[in-house]
């Protein structure tokens, strides 16, 4: 990856140019193993991952007292996560220059079984969803298991690997879920054992929203990426796309507010809103947009 990469094209510099059809790639029940394969093949070479996911808001509140606003917070992303099935995962892959695989597609959209008529959600969340194109009729017939997923993204080398780093934006909910399908139990009781948990999993993470915040920048997702002068590929509120975004982002706020390189023992394994790794500086109605319909990121 040294040299080879200059001549590859750049995230930050091309999104905008490129076919969303051609690079994110829809994965179904049916595809799910063999698109598995094909990440598998990347992820030495390309080892840094984006990843956001879609899931149906919020529809429950946990019962105090608190000690805290943060304590709050984390019982809030708890008690839903636990409650609830997540619906799309998107992962997106470059190198550490932030280059693009060769031959088109780079992002893995994951559709997971989700059906209307059994699984619970919060009703705005869902219409929101739906007029950001999920095709909730296909998630039921036609959705991931979340246990197969679970079996086969053990063995991936994607997670419980120390070389793979993970890109994310504002993404309490988005490791929430990773860790509810990957181990298949509620969500550990203390914020302080999620991030253990999440450590394991997921060693070295990057929080896009946390870096803003170090270099003072506010906004959604969207926002941060049009003052950076990068262009969405594909549709907004889906996972896909929306990874491939925040690698966009992450590479682009690398390389203007931080000269091209992270310090890790500042940067790495923050996450936006959550206290354990950071300051607890999320307001309540950040966390509650985040969860209802992740407005705050984007």
């Amino acid at each position: 990856m040294d040299g080879k990469s200059d001549n590859k094209a750049k995230v930050k510099d091309v999104l905008g140019k490129l076919d969303h059809k051609k690079v994110i790639r829809e994965v179904w029940a049916h595809n799910l193993k063999e698109e598995m394969e094909h990440i598998m093949d990347l992820v030495d070479d390309y080892p840094y991952i984006a990843m956001d996911t879609e899931f149906p808001g919020i529809v429950a509140r946990p019962v105090g007292p608190f000690r805290n606003s943060q304590e709050y917070h984390y019982r809030l992303l708890k008690c839903n996560v636990d409650l609830l099935k997540i619906i799309q995962m998107g992962l997106s892959f470059c190198d550490d220059k932030g280059c693009l695989p060769p031959g088109g597609v780079c992002v893995w959209q994951f559709n997971f079984r989700f059906d209307l008529k059994e699984d619970m959600y919060a009703r705005d969340s869902i219409e929101f969803l739906k007029k950001s194109g999920i095709d909730f009729d296909r998630h039921a017939k036609e959705g991931i298991d979340v246990m197969e997923f679970a079996e086969v993204l053990i063995t991936s080398a994607i997670v419980l690997n120390d070389d793979v780093k993970w890109v994310t934006f504002h993404s309490g909910y988005d490791y929430g879920y990773l860790l509810r399908l990957l181990t298949c139990e509620k969500l550990p009781e203390k914020e302080a054992d999620f991030f253990d948990l999440l450590k394991t999993y997921c060693p070295c993470v990057y929080d896009v929203r946390y870096l803003m915040k170090s270099v003072d920048l506010k906004g959604g997702l969207s926002g941060v990426a049009r003052s950076l002068n990068i262009e969405r590929c594909g549709p907004q509120h889906q996972a896909g796309s929306d990874s491939l975004l925040t690698q966009a982002v992450f590479f682009r706020l690398r390389e203007v507010y931080f000269n091209g390189s992270l310090d890790d023992q500042v940067h790495m394994n923050h996450l936006y809103g959550l206290s354990s790794n950071t300051d607890g500086t999320t307001s309540s109605k950040e966390s509650k947009a985040n969860a209802e319909g992740k407005l705050s990121r984007q």
